[in-house]
């Protein structure tokens, strides 16, 4: 019951701002069950509207998630609202970190021996002078056909001029944000999407609006439905979506492009993970080429630490309005590394590390399907680093990643990728690709696992 007495302001946020006084006094504990929203109403003498506006503020303020047929709960804010950043995983008893969705490293680390040849390389070349130099925004027209080429790669036919190289995928992101949005419109996601974009919406002021997904992504119907209240841009990750994995069958992609090209919405489509699987549906911007902004991935296929990536636009737009956004921000992307993705696109470097991380992807999926099998959904079956893991009856999200972290292991949080003020379903998100070595990566999903059969009760450390 929330003392309310001497407060100002509108009701609901008296009734968020008592919530957060009794957190913080510690007379309301993390994974407490709060009144639903007709029971505090009635106790309260207030709308039921009122108590959903006062859930929906403190869940805004990082205090409570709401999850699916559960209720309201007090977050345990232990565990972190933002993605996790790498830890140590050198020692046996160091936690192994199974929250950064990062790719392999496969045995002998091609990436690493192949940027060696390319420096050294590129250390003989006059043309190193040039790279250290000022570039056009875009990159030059070598960089740009580089990118249309990696492009080709996942299925899209562009020009060099419609390519603007970036300094990787969420870059992309960034520049395609403030290229085609303006505060206060409205960005529709996935329901469960990519946390960088939630951030981006905020620092854009955009209205983030999840639209529903199921086993096969993006909802046709239920995009339209939003479309029909107002939609400037959507975000999508058709193709090996993050967090579930899920792959749009092309009839679908065709109904979305449909959905988008009636109501005038743009659609930025993000493809960091497509070429891992051999074969996909063609990309949706092929069916919707007059309005598709496409990001063509690398940091997820080839190494992280090679900050490009390509954002392609549509061939009348060309990419003069998103180079001027790389400009104003960085002026350029580093035109070094540039040249040496281009140099591996070109001379099918870039085609053997993919093929790596697929044969790498496909062994540590095998030991994964060994130890968590029977709680992966089939989407699991992709050849991805991510996985989306539901979590046995009357666990919570929340709880099961702080009692994971007690445990050695850290898994990232449904509620990292709930777009909007949406209920938190029961599940994670495990990583598999950052653990060093597979034995690291079989000591992480054996604590999962103990994690799992444990049930809800706090489980010791592992020393």
């Amino acid at each position: 019951m929330p003392e309310l007495r001497g407060r100002n302001g509108p009701l609901y946020r008296a009734i968020a701002d008592a919530l957060s006084e009794d957190i913080d006094a510690g007379r309301l504990g993390p994974g407490t069950r709060l009144p639903t929203h007709r029971e505090l109403a009635e106790r309260v003498g207030v709308t039921v509207g009122t108590v959903t506006r006062a859930y929906a503020e403190a869940e805004k303020r990082g205090l409570v998630s709401g999850e699916v047929g559960r209720g309201t709960y007090v977050r345990d804010r232990e565990v972190p609202a933002h993605m996790p950043s790498p830890v140590d995983l050198a020692h046996d008893d160091s936690p192994v970190e199974l929250g950064i969705n990062a790719p392999a490293t496969p045995e002998g680390d091609p990436a690493s021996q192949a940027l060696r040849r390319s420096l050294e390389e590129l250390g003989r070349t006059p043309r190193l002078s040039e790279l250290l130099g000022y570039q056009p925004a875009a990159g030059t027209t070598a960089h740009r056909v580089a990118g249309a080429a990696w492009a080709a790669r996942f299925g899209l036919r562009a020009k060099p001029e419609q390519v603007v190289v970036c300094a990787g995928g969420h870059h992309a992101m960034e520049v395609a944000l403030a290229a085609l949005t303006r505060p206060g419109d409205t960005l529709a996601t996935e329901a469960l999407t990519y946390p960088g974009i939630k951030v981006l919406a905020r620092r854009f002021q955009l209205r983030l609006q999840g639209v529903t997904l199921d086993a096969h992504g993006l909802v046709p119907e239920a995009f339209e439905a939003a479309c029909r209240v107002g939609v400037k841009l959507l975000y999508t990750q058709p193709t090996c979506h993050n967090p579930t994995g899920a792959v749009q069958p092309e009839e679908r992609r065709r109904k979305i492009a449909e959905v988008a090209r009636k109501y005038g919405v743009l659609v930025l489509e993000d493809d960091a993970y497509g070429l891992l699987p051999e074969s996909r549906p063609p990309p949706l911007a092929s069916f919707l080429p007059e309005a598709s902004y496409f990001i063509a991935g690398v940091s997820k296929l080839l190494t992280p630490g090679l900050r490009i990536g390509y954002l392609v636009a549509p061939a009348r737009a060309r990419g003069e309005r998103l180079a001027e956004e790389v400009g104003l921000a960085s002026l350029m992307t580093t035109p070094l590394m540039a040249e040496v993705l281009a140099r591996w696109v070109e001379d099918g470097t870039a085609d053997e590390l993919v093929v790596r991380q697929r044969q790498e992807v496909g062994e540590r999926l095998a030991l994964t399907r060994g130890l968590l099998g029977r709680e992966l959904p089939r989407a699991a079956l992709a050849p991805l680093y991510h996985l989306w893991l539901g979590l046995p009856e009357g666990r919570r999200s929340e709880e099961f990643v702080a009692q994971a972290r007690r445990n050695g292991v850290s898994v990232s949080s449904a509620e990292l990728f709930t777009a909007g003020m949406g209920p938190v379903p029961a599940a994670v998100r495990v990583c598999i690709g950052a653990p060093r070595t597979r034995a690291q990566l079989e000591r992480g999903l054996k604590r999962l696992r103990e994690v799992l059969d444990a049930g809800p009760e706090p489980l010791a450390a592992i020393v």
